[in-house]
């Protein structure tokens, strides 16, 4: 069977992963799913009535209900492909408030030093240790959302304050120095931590 040059120049499937995620967010993955199986049946309804309003050379709402078929479908297959290669392990926030801080780990507040190591230019940046798909920034603290499985968290997560490492990330090589570990606080949390929402990942076909 041949193969095709897209599928020989594609870049090989990411191996499965432990993700930790919030309350509710294996319940969200599964209403999101719902959600494209309703949304698909009511565009195929939709085909089907301009099917049989004759000339399908002509017929734009057919063409329109094809299309959005297909999208619908990628995105189904996106989310199914993403749920089949990683393991969710849900994870209440509130026990961040008062976990050892030995070692930075997830749900962490730390302060990084990070050294470019072409340029030697240095900045510093304050990070909440996140579960997955967490974001936001807060203005008040200068706090960011850093997600666990980020190149940055995985270069530190487990070590402790004062530990200098060299790390590979995508914007380059970088000494990295963790400089403080704390909890947060609840306060923190609650302008940090948003409502959980469907995960935005790729819908390219296979």
């Amino acid at each position: 069977m041949a193969i095709s040059r897209k599928r020989i120049f594609r870049p090989s499937a990411p191996l499965p992963t432990t993700i930790y995620v919030r309350q509710g967010y294996n319940r969200i993955l599964a209403e999101e799913f719902e959600a494209l199986k309703a949304k698909r049946a009511d565009l195929v309804r939709d085909k089907v009535e301009a099917h049989s309003q004759g000339d399908l050379r002509e017929n734009f709402g057919f063409k329109a209900a094809k299309e959005a078929i297909r999208a619908v479908d990628r995105k189904m297959m996106a989310l199914d492909r993403f749920v089949a290669r990683n393991t969710f392990i849900e994870v209440d926030p509130a026990t961040w408030l008062t976990k050892p801080t030995d070692t930075l780990q997830l749900g962490h507040v730390t302060t990084i030093e990070k050294e470019d190591v072409t340029s030697r230019r240095k900045h510093r940046f304050t990070f909440l240790v996140t579960t997955h798909g967490e974001s936001a920034a807060d203005e008040q603290s200068g706090i960011e959302c850093l997600p666990h499985h980020s190149p940055l968290a995985t270069a530190l997560l487990g070590q402790p304050v004062h530990t200098r490492i060299r790390a590979n990330l995508p914007a380059g090589s970088a000494d990295l120095t963790i400089l403080s570990i704390r909890n947060p606080t609840q306060a923190e949390l609650d302008r940090l931590l948003r409502e959980i929402k469907p995960p935005e990942i790729d819908d390219d076909e296979e």
